[in-house]
């Protein structure tokens, strides 16, 4: 027997309404041993199916009344779409084509511009964008507003939809109306698509034995390619001194920032996570190393560096492991979870709070560094007259929805507040090498 969409969609909400009435009903059932939470529990599940009545009312005035006949699933996929867009700028819901997506950029290489953007007060914004890629070369900025695709507005556009009209096989084109602040109207900017590679860490040795790193974001082998990294540096020469660039570095895997951070810390806590259940609740602590880097570090950051930046940055800032030169970072200090859905689809939720080891939650507030330099970029890129005065960066607390920045708790101890193959010597990359070579000359004075 066949079922059309309408039945289809009417048996589906009917589920959804018996399924909430069977949970108050067994909510009823121990209502006379409840505690007051379980009350409010009962409360809570009671105005749910009061608005999945509502939900439901709706949806059947759209099947009835709209001007022509509506797709089941387009009508469901947009309702949970703005539910969870309604939550915080990081929660979404990925169609399977989108969930798809996101495996691949975390697993595998991807053909697009290469770039991370974001919603801004509902315009489509650069992050940052990535090293080396078409995005970079053509001389994208963060902050860049993006007002259109190909001739289409971003002004309604979902952040989905906008990451799947930019990617596309390599070698094609793709157009994007840009504005800058200072620029009088829009510029149009042609793209070549290219394999945007999953290579997230690059190194360098200078002379005298000081190593830097840069990672650009992390992947699902940023560890691996770090140790590599580390290995190829000691055997040029033994290191003296290790600057870790973070700047730019948009963040990426959880675990793979808890790893990075456990290659320079040998004990203690590396980050907290702090949800409402049991399960949104972990801590990572570090682990002695065979081989331990002890040389005096310094970390490069920025505007640009966010989530799993920021938790190494912090940790390496609370362990006292290494100082943290640039500006103040992106403020992310949100959890997102991907959780699968039967058919496919997933949903990315914000679950909970990251804590540095000290008990630092970062949320809308970022990382200040303990030595802040703006960024001057080289002389052959811009004439220092020209830069301005603050940088150009969009922060967590920029973003519409974002959760507000958490209260510290009370602590014991204080705590502190205050490149590629061949990288450029910028003026905040010079300091770092200034840095460490005071940090050398002041330790063999010491002893």
């Amino acid at each position: 027997m066949k079922v059309n969409h309408s039945k289809r969609l009417k048996i589906w909400l009917i589920c959804i309404i018996l399924v909430c009435f069977f949970v108050s009903v067994g909510i009823y059932q121990v209502k006379s041993v409840a505690s007051p939470s379980t009350n409010n529990s009962l409360k809570q599940e009671e105005e749910t199916l009061k608005e999945l009545k509502e939900f439901a009312a709706v949806v059947n005035l759209i099947e009835k009344n709209y001007v022509e006949p509506v797709n089941p699933k387009k009508l469901i996929y947009g309702a949970i779409k703005g539910m969870l867009s309604s939550l915080d700028p990081h929660s979404s819901f990925m169609t399977p084509e989108d969930f798809k997506e996101l495996e691949v950029e975390t697993q595998g290489s991807f053909s697009g511009v290469g770039m991370e953007i974001t919603m801004k007060d509902g315009i489509l914004t650069i992050v940052s964008p990535i090293e080396g890629t078409p995005a970079y070369k053509a001389g994208l900025k963060a902050n860049d507003k993006i007002l259109a695709i190909d001739g289409v507005s971003t002004k309604h556009m979902t952040l989905m939809d906008a990451v799947k009209r930019l990617r596309g096989p390599k070698g094609t084109k793709v157009t994007i109306t840009v504005m800058r602040k200072g620029w009088k109207q829009p510029k149009k900017i042609t793209l070549i698509r290219a394999v945007i590679p999953i290579k997230s860490v690059y190194s360098k040795m200078f002379d005298d034995g000081y190593g830097y790193i840069r990672i650009t974001n992390f992947q699902a082998n940023t560890d691996s390619e770090l140790k590599k990294a580390l290995n190829e540096l000691e055997k040029q020469h033994k290191l003296k001194g290790l600057i870790l660039d973070l700047r730019n570095n948009p963040g990426g895997l959880l675990t793979q920032a808890v790893k990075v951070a456990d290659e320079f810390i040998d004990k203690g806590i590396i980050v907290s996570i702090k949800g409402r259940v049991k399960d949104q609740k972990a801590i990572f602590r570090a682990h002695a190393s065979k081989h331990p880097i002890k040389c005096p570090m310094v970390v490069l950051v920025n505007g640009g560096s966010a989530s799993a930046s920021e938790i190494v940055a912090g940790a390496l800032q609370d362990h006292k492991r290494a100082l943290i030169l640039g500006t103040r970072t992106f403020g992310k200090g949100s959890v997102q979870t991907i959780i699968p859905l039967s058919d496919g689809s997933a949903v990315r939720l914000t679950t909970a709070l990251y804590y540095t080891p000290s008990g630092r939650c970062i949320q809308a507030e970022g990382i200040t560094p303990d030595i802040v330099i703006p960024f001057v970029p080289p002389a052959e890129e811009k004439k220092l007259s020209e830069f301005p005065k603050k940088h150009p960066f969009i922060s967590e607390r920029d973003l519409k929805g974002h959760l507000p920045p958490v209260q510290p708790a009370k602590l014991k101890n204080k705590t502190r507040n205050k490149k590629k193959a061949k990288p450029i010597l910028d003026n905040q990359l010079e300091e770092a090498l200034r840095v460490l070579k005071a940090w050398n000359i002041l330790a063999h004075t010491q002893s």
